[in-house]
């Protein structure tokens, strides 16, 4: 992104020179006018306040992990209420819906991706996702929206945090589609912060003569990103109290959970969670960890193979609950992480990135040469005060699309849709044809303008056509 209004070349060289970082401009004769800009607008956008305290303890020496004496489970409130908390969770459901209707939840998508890894040219929330109509997952998400603002007769601001390589394809695709039938008024995209490669000695990579090595600094910059772009702003400007997060690969997310956001809301919780059961003890999902009183998510990597097999007496794990990356955070929370600079801490990825040598020549390393540094959004969880988990069912709201083929892939999420939209149906009384080993004989998707929750299907039951062995049916 070309800035008008960057640095000056004599200003550039001095900031440089201050930080000892004067090689980015070793090419600048070589560049012509566009490029000069180009070059000189990304030096402008080096913070090295930022950067600099970053250099010693994360590029220049890897930091060693220090685990903590005492990991003990996090507590988790379960899908289901057992009898003491029936009570609470339908005050929370009407707590959660009151603020819905009131206009104080905003949702938040982290749609700074690109589809490489499924063969996809352009921005993830692109990729169409859905087993039918191949609705793409800005579509979904955006109908999901607005059948909550049908539902409860409420505004949804929606926050869409893009990256520089995506923002101006993702925009492109809500105003060649309308908003998908959102108000434009309503949807804010921004793009999420970068931050450069470093050599192993601090030195900044130059990716061309007229170009850094540049990279996301993380879904932990979507925290900060509300902050810088205005977002954080206009939402105390509307009035919003709390934010539902959530990442742009999982179709079966709910965009706006009245009981989640009202159980968050009504134990004062600052950031909280959903999670689910972990299939398998070392699967590739964080782990949720009560650390010092407070939650905390530690890596699948990180947690000792010991910690992660470990069983209560009824054999379940004692480790169970996953992290899947939705939240709910408090508006006021994201501002006090931003009040003194940004508080979430870095972690350090040592990863191949091409570079320009001394020389001015292109070189491809065949092995990992610079460190790139990025926050996770779930380091604000320690940081809360108060922190809540609830536990969802898998098959219900979580289908993400990561890869092209195999675990995680479109073709298991596809399956998984159909399969959710066939448990909507029994349980509203709609004979769904099987096969015999269970699985669903037909190929159905259901527009969440249809019903974005079970309890709204129920209600329009009586208009669905029975499906029929190897039906093909979209219920819209």
């Amino acid at each position: 992104m070309v800035c008008q209004n960057s640095l000056s070349l004599q200003a550039a060289q001095e900031k440089l020179d201050a930080n000892n970082q004067s090689h980015l401009l070793n090419f600048i004769d070589q560049l012509n006018p566009e490029q000069t800009q180009n070059l000189l607008s990304q030096i402008d956008a080096l913070n090295f306040d930022l950067i600099n305290p970053l250099l010693d303890k994360y590029v220049r020496q890897e930091p060693t992990l220090a685990l903590p004496q005492e990991i003990l489970p996090a507590p988790v409130y379960p899908i289901e209420p057992t009898a003491d908390l029936v009570d609470k969770y339908r005050s929370a459901l009407e707590l959660g819906e009151s603020l819905i209707r009131s206009g104080k939840v905003a949702a938040f998508t982290v749609a700074g991706g690109q589809g490489t890894r499924l063969n996809f040219n352009g921005p993830k929330g692109n990729f169409p996702a859905t087993p039918i109509k191949q609705k793409t997952l800005f579509q979904v998400f955006a109908e999901g929206i607005a059948a909550v603002q049908n539902a409860y007769g409420a505004v949804i601001p929606w926050y869409i945090m893009t990256s520089p390589a995506n923002h101006a394809d993702t925009v492109a695709a809500f105003q060649a589609n309308n908003y998908f039938g959102l108000d434009p008024a309503n949807v804010m995209h921004f793009p999420q912060g970068m931050m450069p490669s470093f050599h192993r000695d601090g030195k900044i990579v130059l990716a061309s003569p007229d170009s850094l090595a540049l990279s996301p600094d993380g879904h932990g910059g979507s925290l900060r990103a509300l902050h810088t772009s205005g977002a954080l702003e206009d939402m105390s400007r509307r009035g919003i109290e709390q934010i539902s997060y959530f990442q742009i690969d999982n179709p079966l997310v709910y965009v706006i959970d009245p009981m989640f956001i009202g159980l968050h809301a009504l134990d004062q919780a600052e950031m909280s969670s959903k999670a689910v059961i972990k299939a398998e003890p070392l699967e590739k999902v964080g782990n949720f960890t009560l650390v010092d009183g407070r939650v905390t998510v530690i890596e699948y990597s990180d947690l000792p193979d010991k910690l992660a097999q470990k069983r209560n007496p009824d054999g379940s794990l004692c480790f169970e609950s996953g992290s899947i990356a939705i939240h709910v955070i408090k508006r006021d929370f994201v501002a006090q992480l931003n009040q003194h600079g940004f508080s979430l801490p870095w972690h350090r990825a040592v990863k191949r990135v091409p570079y320009i040598d001394s020389n001015g020549a292109l070189v491809e390393p065949d092995q990992p040469n610079a460190v790139k540094l990025e926050t996770f959004v779930f380091d604000a969880l320690p940081l809360a005060q108060r922190s809540i988990i609830y536990e969802i069912d898998r098959k219900e709201q979580f289908a993400p699309i990561k890869n092209a083929t195999g675990t995680d892939s479109v073709e298991s999420s596809q399956q998984l849709q159909i399969e959710r939209a066939a448990a909507w149906l029994e349980r509203a009384g709609i004979t769904v044809p099987r096969k015999p080993d269970g699985a669903v004989d037909a190929q159905i998707e259901i527009s969440p303008l249809f019903a974005h929750c079970p309890e709204a299907l129920t209600e329009k039951a009586s208009s669905i056509k029975p499906i029929n062995p190897g039906d093909c049916v979209y219920i819209a």
